[in-house]
């Protein structure tokens, strides 16, 4: 299946009658968009005993993330459809989430409680998560993969965002790399976000990063809880409660398909 939400593309692969994880060689040849089908993330649904299913992502580069906020709205939405239900418990790599049927085609999920502790994130060692020792201030967030977010005063005009963001993926901080988010506070319940993610490079949305951003900014105390947040391709509702962060926003099933056997064998034209 092709879906997105608010842009952040996936081709999601349903496993649940069976068959292996693709490959990491695999993943990129699906993710190239000349020879390929074209993904921000590809996302698997596979069944699990104690869930109603289980998802992993991998990013366009082949890298596993714990993590995909978008993908998992996506996939809950499918799956609330499929099966008439107004909740969900998807188990990810971060964890079990919870999806709701939002209602007006809005798809809800708790990301869960972000994460604050630099070893998890994770960091190559410790420091200030709400000031790092970084050029620009930022703030470290993990929501199951990790993030960085600037605070800008201009988010829309900020200059050589692609180059600021590759160069800040592999900051000697991360380990493990990271997404990056420039951030402009537009008001106290509003947020203007331009994203980075790791393995994929600029998207028009992404579901953990609007999350992290979310975080770090009332964090800092920019803006309450509840923001409303703006990214390239649309809006999301962030809502940092007690139990998790909560993301609600639409999407979209674009279309169906089957990779060839020959195609994913390397047989084919």
């Amino acid at each position: 299946m092709k879906m997105h939400g608010l842009g952040n593309d996936f081709v999601v692969v349903d496993l649940r009658a069976g068959g292996p994880l693709p490959d990491a060689a695999l993943v990129r040849r699906i993710a190239d968009r000349h020879f390929g089908v074209g993904f921000d993330q590809l996302a698997t649904i596979q069944a699990d005993g104690n869930a109603d299913a289980k998802l992993t992502f991998f990013n366009a580069d082949g890298s596993v993330s714990a993590a995909c906020g978008n993908a998992t709205r996506c996939i809950g939405r499918f799956l609330l459809d499929e099966t008439g239900k107004a909740a969900l418990r998807l188990r990810t790599d971060h964890g079990v989430l919870a999806v709701e049927d939002a209602g007006g085609g809005i798809t809800r999920v708790n990301m869960g409680p972000p994460v604050l502790d630099w070893q998890e994130i994770p960091l190559s060692r410790d420091v200030d998560l709400l000031h790092l020792p970084i050029d620009g201030d930022p703030v470290a967030t993990g929501m199951g993969n990790p993030h960085v977010t600037f605070f800008v005063d201009d988010a829309e005009g900020f200059a050589a965002f692609e180059a600021f963001g590759a160069a800040h993926e592999h900051h000697p901080l991360y380990p493990r790399r990271t997404n990056v988010e420039v951030a402009q506070v537009i008001a106290p319940d509003t947020l203007r976000v331009r994203i980075w993610e790791r393995g994929v490079g600029v998207t028009w949305a992404s579901g953990s990063c609007s999350c992290a951003a979310a975080v770090a900014a009332a964090r800092r105390g920019l803006t309450g809880r509840s923001v409303r947040v703006i990214v390239d391709g649309g809006e999301l509702q962030i809502d940092w409660r007690d139990d998790g962060v909560w993301m609600a926003g639409p999407t979209a099933h674009v279309a169906d398909g089957v990779l060839r056997a020959d195609w994913i064998a390397g047989t084919g034209a």
